[in-house]
């Protein structure tokens, strides 16, 4: 498909185009490079039309329909996004239908969920494509009724002269398409609004509850066989050679076969990644027969060496070299403490902290660990492909899927507009369907089976293929003087392959004398993205510092939290200071009060009272705070209820949004508890969900109150942010409620499995 060129801002505009039949389509769009003249020509030829983020369709029976741009994979942009664009039309809500739209990188642009971006970014695009059509279906009635347009108000998805004239959306829609597009349009103020802020349903929460198929698991048309993949079982090694005759007599196996996912020098993009270049794969022709077949095989591995990959950059091709090796955690662990130890990289130095430390009254120092995490997303990783030499279909679920095709076009040699990728429902995401993978394999399979194909990823093969959360550390100091005054803070953060460190959030800002470094090693263990990237780390080491520097201040942890921003409020340090100091502080007291921090303890009945902790962070443009209310139970703790305060703008949707910050707080108990993947001699120790430990229901809280600042700020971030600050909270309460600090995650490892390092 032909791509153009985009440019973002905050004064995007819309295009219109006809639709047969009579009907309104308004494309958001911020790319026309075409005149008035020529969009009047190109009215009747919508496929003309450069398309951004989605469009309006009204019938004449008066029901809107959008077609959503963004993946959906739980966060409900397919009910958030159509809300803001129903309220500046001014519709009546249950007359807006939604469909996924299909990948069209020229019409629909970007097409990526990740980075808590959705209603963000669509937030004033969306809102002026409702306004628009709203203002052209106001011009229409006012030249077919002859009357100012400004005397014309709409109301539900109709238009009312003062005369007695009326007219239902439906019926002017026509004439609508046809008028020149109107320029700065005037959105309504949050004051006004109607269907933004109120609660909607999740509009595919029917097709969810009755098992229609959404899924990309669900999608198998006829004569699709199944493909699975034998990888190597350590990092680190490669095929060398296989023997697939016993394999090839199981029954219903069409064909086994190896291929390379990339060939030497292919240029990857940003987003590509390769956890084992060299695929040995059973296909057959269904998912039990190609599991028993692919035990069959008989596989020799050899260790990889060296690897060299070529990989697109803002400023060209890059050669990046991938060790070789067979590592193991503890291994890993040893070398992060020499790493430790050595220089790094300074990321920002405000002051003189070297002196401060010098002459420090009371130095603390701590130093907290963190293992690698596996995505572990509830629907196994899949795709489905037929290619042919003269195009491609590939439908799944995917986040990122114009990411993919530039990739997937150069693999199959197909030009883009022969590639039609469908994107299905997600059954999880958290970064990992991000990388496409698993997408490349699936076409590259098909391609040479010559036939549909279904590649599936069991569960052992997600966990021991990639993609995962890198393993992390960081060791935090805090000098303090004669009068326990905080007076110098250093951060030294490194991981396995990347480092965690955000140098210019809180405290930086705050503290006069302020240093913070970074350092990474390499490493041939993949990684990716994971909800809340290197935020999920940094937020639970450095809430926990804080809470023991407040303890030794003699502070109450939030009051400490609350001066350290007043402090780079009203006399900041430094000029790079990512966050808000009062939104900051406005999460801190409302979570504050809405939990009755100031209580010594709330008894809960059959339990001694509440071990408590606290915990707040700024990522992705947004603010959360959590105070975590911790007993004990048969010799264990466990969270039994969570207080909540969010500041990320306006709330379009406050039931799905409250659902979204007790899905992360509940992910983020579980993983903070038990989250952990080892590796011994390259290969993953954790294989399923008998070693890999995940929360259970009776372990989750009782409630997670949540509770947001109202504010008329555009909306931010959500997805990510709430999910950081949990680890600290929990850790914080685990003190209170246990008596001892704890530097390693995760802090309560299943004693089915394993004891407390």
């Amino acid at each position: 498909m032909k791509s153009t060129k985009t440019t973002y801002d905050r004064r995007s505009f819309l295009k219109t185009s006809l639709l047969s039949g009579g009907g309104l389509m308004l494309s958001v769009s911020w790319l026309s490079s075409v005149n008035a003249a020529d969009k009047l020509q190109a009215l009747n030829v919508p496929e003309q039309w450069a398309q951004l983020n989605g469009y309006i369709q009204i019938t004449a029976d008066n029901v809107v329909k959008l077609l959503c741009p963004n993946p959906e994979f739980g966060q409900n942009v397919m009910t958030s996004l159509p809300m803001m664009v129903a309220e500046e039309l001014d519709v009546d809500w249950k007359n807006v239908v939604v469909e996924m739209g299909p990948h069209d990188n020229a019409k629909l642009g970007p097409q990526f969920t990740g980075g808590s971006n959705s209603v963000r970014m669509y937030w004033k695009p969306l809102r002026e494509a409702g306004a628009t059509a709203r203002q052209l279906l106001r011009d229409a009635a006012a030249q077919t009724w002859n009357v100012p347009a400004e005397e014309i108000t709409t109301k539900a998805g109709v238009l009312h002269h003062t005369s007695g004239k009326s007219a239902t959306y439906g019926e002017m829609a026509g004439k609508a398409a046809t008028l020149p597009i109107p320029k700065g349009v005037k959105l309504k103020a949050p004051k006004d609004f109607t269907i933004v802020r109120q609660s909607k349903r999740n509009v595919e929460g029917k097709k969810i509850v009755t098992g229609k198929p959404l899924f990309g698991l669900d999608y198998k048309p006829a004569g699709t066989l199944v493909a699975m993949i034998q990888h190597p079982p350590a990092f680190g090694m490669k095929l060398k050679s296989f023997d697939a005759a016993q394999a090839l007599k199981m029954p219903g196996i069409t064909n086994v076969f190896n291929l390379n996912l990339y060939e030497n020098g292919f240029e990857q993009g940003g987003f590509d990644t390769r956890t084992f270049n060299d695929l040995l794969v059973v296909v057959g022709k269904t998912t039990w027969e190609v599991m028993n077949a692919r035990k069959k095989l008989v596989a020799q591995w050899e260790p990889a060496g060296d690897t060299t990959d070529t990989m697109a950059g803002r400023s060209g091709k890059r050669a990046v070299t991938v060790p070789g090796g067979l590592e193991s955690t503890t291994a890993q662990l040893d070398k992060m403490a020499q790493y430790a130890n050595q220089p790094a990289q300074q990321l920002r130095k405000d002051g003189d902290p070297e002196t401060a430390f010098k002459n420090a009254a009371q130095v603390i120092e701590r130093t907290y660990n963190a293992p690698f995490l596996a995505h572990n997303c509830m629907e196994p990783m899949n795709f489905f492909a037929h290619v042919t030499a003269e195009k491609a279909l590939l439908v799944g679920p995917l986040q990122a899927p114009g990411w993919v095709e530039p990739t997937l076009s150069k693999l199959l040699n197909l030009p883009a507009d022969k590639i039609d990728i469908q994107m299905t429902r997600m059954g999880g995401g958290f970064g990992r369907r991000a990388y496409g993978q698993y997408l490349y394999e699936a076409a590259l399979v098909s391609k040479k089976a010559n036939a549909p194909v279904k590649l599936i990823y069991t569960r052992e093969d997600d966990m021991t293929y990639g993609i995962y959360r890198p393993m992390y550390t960081a060791t935090y100091r805090a000098a303090l003087d004669a009068d326990k005054s905080l007076i110098a803070f250093h951060v030294k953060g490194g991981g396995i392959p990347e480092h965690p460190i955000h140098a210019n959030r809180f405290p930086a800002g705050a503290i006069d004398n302020y240093l913070a470094e970074g350092w990474e090693i390499p490493s041939n263990i993949t990684i990716g993205a994971f909800r809340a990237p290197r935020s999920n780390f940094n937020a639970a080491a450095e809430q926990s510092f804080l809470d023991e520097v407040a303890e030794a201040m003699g502070k109450d942890p939030i009051a400490f939290r609350l001066d350290l921003l007043k402090r780079a409020k009203e006399k900041p340090v430094g000029t790079n200071n990512e966050y808000d100091p009062d939104r900051y502080a406005g999460v801190l007291e409302l979570v504050r009060d809405k939990s009755n921090w100031g209580k010594a303890g709330v008894a809960t009945p059959g339990h001694e009272q509440y071990s408590r902790g606290v915990a707040a962070y700024f990522c992705h443009n947004s603010y959360a705070a959590h105070v975590v209310d911790m007993v004990t139970r048969d010799g264990q703790p466990y969270v039994e209820r969570v207080f909540s305060a969010m500041d990320c703008g306006i709330v379009v949707n406050p039931d799905a949004a409250k659902n979204m910050v007790q899905g992360a707080v509940v992910d983020g108990i579980g993983n903070a508890f038990y989250g952990a993947l080892t590796l011994k001699n390259g290969a993953p120790e954790q294989t399923n969900f008998d070693t890999y430990r995940m929360i259970r229901h009776n372990e989750a809280p009782k409630t997670v109150d949540v509770h947001f600042v109202e504010n008329d700020l555009d909306p931010t971030g959500l997805g990510e942010p709430p999910f950081p600050p949990v680890f600290g909270a929990v850790a914080n309460a685990l003190y209170k409620n246990t008596g001892r600090r704890h530097y390693n995650q995760p802090f309560k490892p299943d004693p089915e499995k394993r004891t407390q390092g």
